[in-house]
């Protein structure tokens, strides 16, 4: 059997690099976005840099009522401003780096459609960024296959037999909440991975790992992807 790896993450906006390395190192990724969304995670907010500090930027949601609600179900709230407040954050933020000019303007192209899910905002930003990274991975979303079942553990697995994956990629997180032993039980490896952050020139001050990779983006520009690929290790 040829060897086959996935990865699986939930479509988060704008994320960090690990989140794009784990993309890169697979065969196909899964984009689980009929898990259900979680308060106060990455699903609809990052970090970005402002001077020596760390700033939050938040696509608002319309969230009564709708815990534990499937991340393809979310709602981007109608309201205009949050465009209005990201594009002024990253103005203010990366005003001055040095390939801020160059890729805002493909960024803000993309916020200004009008989007009614969160998911469909997310993954077009994660496409846009991915071509940036040049990561031809190809990815699939969790929602448009059939046959998957389960919870946690038992519904990677199910996704990954659904593929036919002989390996599943894992950052040092999942061991936490991975149970490896189902895994074993279908003949899936559960490969772990180890992504050093790589460190690069920012606008001032030390170096602040863990941003949106926008930040990566906006700093290094046609180096972006090289700094991925070749200063992270796994």
């Amino acid at each position: 059997m040829n060897k086959k790896v996935i990865a699986a993450h939930q479509p988060n906006f704008l994320p960090w690099m690990g989140f794009f390395y784990k993309w890169f190192k697979a065969d196909l990724m899964v984009f689980l976005d009929d898990t259900a969304f979680s308060r106060r995670s990455y699903i609809n907010r990052v970090q970005i840099r402002y001077t020596s500090n760390k700033l939050w930027l938040t696509i608002p949601l319309l969230q009564k009522g709708r815990f534990n609600q499937p991340i393809c179900q979310m709602e981007i709230q109608d309201d205009i401003l949050w465009r209005d407040n990201v594009r002024g954050k990253l103005k203010s933020s990366y005003g001055k780096a040095k390939f801020f000019k160059d890729y805002f303007p493909e960024f803000e192209a993309i916020i200004k459609k009008e989007y009614h899910l969160l998911a469909s905002l997310n993954i077009e930003l994660l496409k846009w960024l991915s071509d940036k990274l040049e990561i031809e991975t190809p990815w699939v979303l969790s929602s448009s296959l059939k046959g998957v079942e389960g919870k946690a553990t038992e519904r990677l697995v199910s996704i990954c037999r659904c593929l036919g994956a002989t390996h599943y990629l894992s950052g040092f997180g999942g061991q936490k909440y991975h149970e490896k032993e189902i895994f074993d039980k279908h003949h899936i490896e559960c490969v772990i991975y180890d992504f050093k952050h790589p460190v690069y020139p920012q606008l001032s001050g030390d170096f602040i790992p863990g941003l949106s990779t926008l930040d990566l983006l906006f700093n290094c520009g046609p180096e972006s992807s090289e700094m991925l690929k070749k200063f992270s290790h796994g």
